[in-house]
């Protein structure tokens, strides 16, 4: 007899309050977007040089924030799912942010 189960998956929790939605989408375009802001004003102000150095490390340290991020809030059952940013936003809101509304319940 096989005893090899497979895990339920827990879905992406949704968020109920626009202040938790509003939250999370300033998050997600944090995280999407910081990298090339980073880089084109670097640009703009300096030189192109440090425009691209700028932005790959700021890729770098935004890839580190969402790694970080990520393997705090969702389940390690599911840390080998990829999940987009709009996911690990919503996650992080739900778990850390929006607390007060699992209480209430």
């Amino acid at each position: 007899m096989q005893t090899d189960f497979i895990n339920q998956i827990e879905p992406t929790p949704k968020l109920l309050t626009k202040k938790c939605k509003f939250v999370s989408f300033i998050l997600r375009i944090f995280l999407q977007f910081t990298s090339y802001i980073v880089g084109l004003l670097s640009w703009y102000y300096y030189d192109y040089f440090i425009g691209i150095a700028l932005f790959l490390l700021s890729f770098l340290i935004i890839g580190i924030i969402r790694s970080k991020l990520m393997h705090s809030v969702i389940p390690p059952s599911q840390h080998e799912y990829n999940y987009n940013t709009q996911g690990i936003a919503d996650w992080y809101t739900a778990r850390e942010l929006c607390i007060e509304l699992k209480e209430d319940k």
